[in-house]
């Protein structure tokens, strides 16, 4: 198998979501009123090199996660804001898999620290039904209530 027949190194966990993750700290920072910031300011906060950041930044912007102010000669220079999907990828906002653990972990904590064994064996039956349900289930219904969907009684 030579170089070319294998994939390409994962750059997503080492280099692009630490970089999301720096701007979207930065630019959802109310203390700084939203303001653009620099590249210089996201390479400290990412803890990455220059180099690597302006690739990442590159990489994100192509994908659509942020926007970005941009000098003459179309180099990357400050960000100004970030996507309703690169907010969820940053852990600024819920994901239905994300919310999905919260409940289970709440569920189990209920249980285990409920005051009485009625209200003990209650919550277990809860946390065991909802772990039945299992992720992919208790995902689409995480995602129905991060939306606001309500079903409607069927006629």
């Amino acid at each position: 198998m030579t170089s070319l027949d294998r994939p390409l190194p994962d750059v997503w966990f080492a280099r692009d979501l630490p970089v999301l993750r720096a701007i979207a700290r930065l630019v959802d920072d109310s203390a700084h009123g939203s303001s653009p910031y620099l590249l210089g300011a996201v390479v400290p906060a990412s803890g990455l090199p220059k180099a690597e950041v302006m690739a990442a930044a590159k990489a994100l912007l192509s994908a659509g996660y942020v926007e970005v102010l941009t000098n003459h000669a179309g180099d990357i220079v400050r960000f100004t804001g970030i996507s309703p999907e690169a907010r969820r990828l940053a852990g600024l906002w819920p994901t239905p898999q994300g919310e999905w653990d919260r409940l289970l972990e709440q569920l189990t904590a209920r249980a285990e620290n409920a005051p009485t064994e009625v209200e003990r064996e209650r919550w277990r039956a809860f946390a065991d039904a909802a772990a039945a349900v299992g992720p992919d289930g208790g995902a689409l219904l995480m995602s129905a209530l991060i939306g606001g969907y309500v079903p409607r009684p069927r006629s």
